[in-house]
C-alpha cells in the first residue's frame, strides 16, 4: 500500500505535524500500527471519550491521560521518549489560545521530544498559525486486492452465521468489486454486506443495486441524478449514426488495456432542433456503451458565495470519475456557460476547469453534452479536442416520422396496422419527434372526447390544428439548420 511508505517516511524523518481527512478511523489506526513496526515508536490515540491512550503492542495498555486538551498537550510535551500521537477530532480544542499554543510549542520542539502529532477528522481546519507548519496526507482508498479481501471476509462470515456456501459467480464478484473502488474501507463492507444478506448470493443481479448504492454515497451533495432508465438505439428512431458510432467505440471504451495506438473515446456534443430526440439519444448512448448514466444539472452548480460554484464542479466531476465506466449527460450545457460578463467571471472559470478536465481526465467517463442553441456556446468548446464529435439532430425525415408514429401508437397499445403511417408521416412534415408524439396525445383525447377509438383521421386533424416549432420559430430553426449543415456530422 503507497500510504504506508509515505507515513513511513513522513514518521522516520520526525514531520512534527500531519493532518489526514478521512472519516475511517480505523484505517488510520491500521496504517500506523504497521508503521511502528518499522519506526519503533510509541503509538498514542487520543479521543475526547477516553482521553490519551497507548495503542502499541509493547506498551502498557492501561496507560490513559484523561481526555482534557491541557492535560493532554502537557503530557505529550513532558514525554521524554518521541511517540506518534493520533489526535482524533481535536480540531475543535484548538479554538482555545492555551491548546494552540501548547500545540505550536510541540511541532517547533521548544523544550520537546522529535514527536509527531496526527489530527484526523473528516475535514480539518487548522488556524493559520498552525497551518503553515502543517503536512497534509491524502488516505488512499482500498485498492482491488484490499477490496476483494472485504469481499472474501463478509462472504466467510456469512457462511458461518447460515451454516452454508454462499452461492458465487466468480465473474459478476470479479466486477462487483472492480466497482467498489473508490470507497471507503467502512462503506464497501457495508454494501458488500446488504449484497450477499439480501438473497445470499453474488451474481449480476446485484450489479444495479451496487452501483446505485455507489452513487448515493457519493452524491451527497446531490449535484448529480442517477439516470435509472438508459433507453437502447431500438427506442430512437434516427440517430442511426451516432449509434454506428457507439457500437464502433464501445470495446475500446470498455477494455482494461486499450490498444496504445487508439484513444479512449472522449465524448460527443448533441446539437439539433429542441424536440428531435437529443435527451433520448444520450440515455441510448449510455445503453449502447452498457454503463451507467449520470446528469449534471448546471444549474444546481451555481452558488451566490465566491468560489463555491468552481468547488461543486470539481466535487461533480470527482464523483464522476469515481463512478467509471459512465456516461456523463450534460443537458443543454449552454444555459450553465453563457453567463455573460455580470457574474464576476464565474462562467469563464467553470468553462475553463470544465475543459481542462476534458483534456486531462483519465477516467472512463464519457461526456455526453446536449445544446440548442449553437451561437450561446462558446467557441472553445466547440474547437476539434474538446469532443471526438458533433453530430446534428435534426428535424426527422419522412421514414423516420413514420418509425417514430409506430413506436409511439404501439406503445400506447393501438393497433398500428390500422393507420397510414406513410400519410401521417407525410402531414406531420416539420413536426420534431416530440412534437408527433403530443399530437398523438391531443387525437386520443379528442376521440375520448367522442366516445370514440383513435382512428386515422382523428390524428390527421389533430396534426392539422398542430403549429410546430419549425413554424412558429421559423427564422431561428432555419438558422441552426443553416449552420449545421457542412459543420457537424447528421446524426442520422
Amino acid at each position: 500500500m503507497s500510504e504506508l511508505d509515505d507515513l513511513n517516511t513522513l514518521v522516520r524523518a520526525a514531520t512534527p505535524l500531519l493532518v489526514i481527512e478521512t472519516v475511517d478511523e480505523q484505517r488510520v489506526i491500521d496504517c500506523f500500527q504497521h508503521v511502528i513496526a518499522q519506526a519503533l515508536h510509541p503509538l498514542w490515540r487520543w479521543t475526547l471519550t477516553d482521553g490519551l491512550e497507548r495503542l502499541d503492542f509493547n506498551g502498557p495498555r492501561d496507560q490513559q491521560i484523561a481526555p482534557d486538551a491541557t492535560a493532554t498537550m502537557t503530557a505529550i510535551r513532558e514525554a521524554e521518549q518521541p511517540g506518534i500521537y493520533l489526535l482524533f477530532d481535536f480540531q475543535p480544542c484548538l479554538q482555545y489560545a492555551m491548546t494552540q499554543r501548547q500545540m505550536r510549542e510541540i511541532v517547533q520542539r521548544e523544550r520537546s521530544a522529535p514527536h509527531t502529532l496526527v489530527l484526523i477528522g473528516a475535514k480539518v481546519e487548522l488556524p493559520q498559525e498552525l497551518d503553515a507548519l502543517a503536512t497534509r496526507v491524502p488516505l488512499a482508498l482500498p485498492d482491488v486486492k484490499e477490496l476483494a479481501g472485504i469481499m472474501r471476509g463478509e462472504a466467510a462470515a456469512w457462511q458461518r452465521q447460515n451454516n452454508r456456501p454462499l452461492e458465487v459467480d466468480n465473474d459478476a464478484a470479479r466486477t462487483i468489486v472492480r466497482n467498489l473502488v473508490g470507497l471507503t474501507a467502512q462503506d464497501a463492507r457495508r454494501i458488500v454486506r446488504k449484497l450477499i444478506y439480501n438473497d445470499g448470493a453474488l451474481n449480476a443481479n446485484d450489479l444495479p443495486e451496487l452501483m446505485q448504492a455507489k452513487f448515493d454515497l457519493l452524491n451527497r451533495s446531490g449535484l448529480l441524478h442517477y439516470e435509472y432508465a438508459t433507453a437502447s438505439f431500438a427506442d430512437v428512431a434516427g440517430v442511426s449514426h451516432v449509434r454506428d458510432w457507439v457500437q464502433r467505440r464501445r470495446a475500446v471504451f470498455l477494455d482494461p488495456n486499450p490498444s496504445p495506438a487508439l484513444d479512449p473515446p472522449k465524448g460527443v456534443l448533441l446539437l439539433g432542433v429542441q424536440g428531435c430526440g437529443k435527451s433520448l439519444a444520450s440515455k441510448a448512448i449510455a445503453g449502447g456503451f452498457g454503463v451507467p448514466l449520470i446528469r449534471l444539472d448546471f444549474g444546481s452548480l451555481y452558488n451566490k458565495y465566491q468560489g463555491e460554484t468552481e468547488k461543486n464542479l470539481r466535487e461533480a466531476l470527482s464523483s464522476c470519475e469515481v463512478l467509471a465506466p459512465c456516461v456523463l449527460w450534460i443537458d443543454e450545457i449552454e444555459k450553465g456557460l453563457a453567463g455573460g460578463g455580470d457574474d464576476g467571471g464565474v462562467s469563464r472559470r467553470v468553462l475553463g476547469y470544465l475543459l481542462t478536465w476534458m483534456a486531462e481526465r483519465k477516467a472512463k467517463v464519457f461526456v455526453v453534452a446536449t445544446a440548442n442553441a449553437v451561437n450561446e456556446l462558446p467557441a472553445e468548446l466547440l474547437r476539434k479536442g474538446r469532443f471526438d464529435e458533433i453530430f446534428f439532430v435534426d428535424l426527422p425525415r419522412t421514414e423516420v416520422r413514420a418509425a417514430i408514429f409506430s413506436m409511439h401508437l404501439a406503445r400506447r397499445k393501438l393497433k398500428v396496422e390500422s393507420f397510414d403511417l406513410n400519410a401521417l408521416a407525410e402531414a406531420s412534415d416539420g413536426f420534431s419527434g416530440a412534437e408527433i408524439e403530443q399530437a398523438i396525445v391531443s387525437a386520443l383525447y379528442d376521440a375520448g372526447g367522442n366516445g370514440a377509438a383513435l382512428d386515422q383521421p382523428t390524428l390527421l386533424n389533430a396534426l392539422q390544428v398542430t403549429k410546430p416549432l419549425s413554424v412558429l420559430m421559423h427564422e431561428q430553426v432555419a438558422a441552426l439548420r443553416a449552420w449545421a449543415n457542412g459543420r457537424c456530422v447528421p446524426a442520422d
